[in-house]
């Protein structure tokens, strides 16, 4: 039996389906039963407790009127605001399942012939869409895994705000002293964060002589960088092509980008040691991090997005969440190329490539793997498609580690 078939199963043991289009502050559903008539008018309902009850109210009534308990509750997701609703009627006890925002789009003329688009008539799209098979089951996230998928969720956000911190402080950089980073490779190493805080500009730079600078330089990296790289400054800065208008406005942007990028560290900091004693209270997360090239973070981000492993009955359906499943495109004679489906959740296929990466270079089994998939003779893979391969085998060695114990 097919994935649609199971779900055709599952509806036609339900009563009621209620497709519910989702809105900021106000929501509409629609309630049908397995055949796809109607039971009930409309309902607009608020997205608050009085809305809640309101539809749960009319949920009832034609749960009654049947003599039926069951219920689906389909939702399109739209961005956050579906999730208060899905997890009221999840404590309920009723199903909930989401459909494809994509495939509402596409299905919304299928009745009526009309490009129209209402909330109103969405809100139906997506319970016939339901009564169809065509949903996604939804996974609720609960104890510390809920933790650790909001703690993954901001980490990301964290992340990219402190590359955009980075990308504008390299800007100025690149305009005023665009010799610096010759001088140094980690722009956000203890040396140069020290020279960007005290003398970021080749003007600055040429005011210091090359002993006291070498010596500010190995207290702030406990003697890993001193005189060589000192002399090396001070030479660019003599040299530098850098704009020389503007300093005391280019100063403060620079200021103000130091000051974005050591908070977001910070933050990022403390959002990652909380990721860490979260992981102590998951045995799983132990096995997971016996992987090499497994740290917690790669541990807690993977045990945020997939939530608990013990789930899925293959290590297939895994890939597939993870969106690393091969699709193949195919007409008539014309074979198109295998390639992966880049589905389900970008995060975590995200965080298992920085897992390959970090195993083929620290790991002489995954090295000797990923040197036999590009090497071989019939269907040699390149760089990437290799490394995708080996996080594919991350995930796999994962489930199996936490399955069995």
């Amino acid at each position: 039996m097919d994935a649609r078939a199971i779900k055709l199963a599952e509806v036609s043991e339900a009563a009621v389906i209620v497709g519910v289009d989702v809105a900021k502050h106000s929501h509409w559903a629609r309630v049908i039963d397995p055949r796809g008539r109607e039971l009930v008018k409309p309902v607009r309902f608020e997205n608050s407790r009085v809305g809640f009850s309101r539809l749960d109210q009319v949920v009832a009534e034609a749960l009654q009127g049947l003599g039926l308990d069951k219920v689906i509750v389909g939702v399109e997701p739209s961005g956050h605001y579906w999730k208060p609703l899905a997890h009221h009627f999840h404590s309920q006890g009723a199903r909930v399942v989401l459909v494809n925002p994509y495939h509402v789009k596409q299905s919304k003329e299928l009745d009526d012939n009309s490009q129209m688009k209402s909330d109103r008539k969405d809100a139906l799209v997506v319970a016939s869409l339901v009564q169809q098979g065509r949903f996604l089951r939804s996974y609720f996230h609960e104890g510390v895994y809920a933790d650790l998928r909001v703690l993954v969720s901001q980490r990301s956000h964290l992340k990219r705000r402190l590359n955009s911190a980075v990308n504008r402080l390299r800007s100025v950089l690149e305009e005023y002293f665009p010799e610096y980073e010759r001088v140094f490779k980690d722009l956000l190493g203890k040396a140069s964060m020290w020279v960007l805080h005290h003398c970021p500009f080749p003007q600055d730079v040429l005011q210091c002589d090359s002993e006291g600078l070498a010596t500010c330089l190995k207290l702030a990296t406990g003697d890993r960088v001193g005189m060589k790289r000192a002399k090396a400054l001070i030479e660019a800065a003599s040299e530098s092509v850098g704009v020389k208008v503007g300093i005391e406005g280019a100063r403060k942007k620079l200021s103000s980008c130091l000051g974005e990028v050591d908070f977001y560290r910070r933050q990022l900091e403390a959002v990652e040691a909380r990721m860490v004693e979260l992981l102590e209270k998951l045995p799983e997360a132990r096995l997971l991090m016996s992987i090499p090239g497994v740290g917690p973070v790669v541990a807690a981000t993977v045990l945020g997005e997939v939530g608990d492993f013990r789930r899925f009955k293959n290590w297939k359906q895994l890939r597939k969440l993870s969106g690393y499943n091969l699709v193949a495109q195919s007409s008539g004679q014309k074979k198109g190329q295998s390639m992966i489906s880049k589905r389900g959740r970008p995060g975590l296929r995200y965080i298992l490539y920085l897992a390959a990466l970090a195993a083929v270079a620290k790991n002489r089994e995954f090295r000797t793997l990923y040197a036999s998939l590009i090497m071989r003779q019939r269907n040699p893979l390149k760089g990437k498609q290799a490394l995708v391969a080996v996080a594919i085998k991350i995930l796999r060695i994962m489930f199996a580690l936490v399955k069995s114990g």
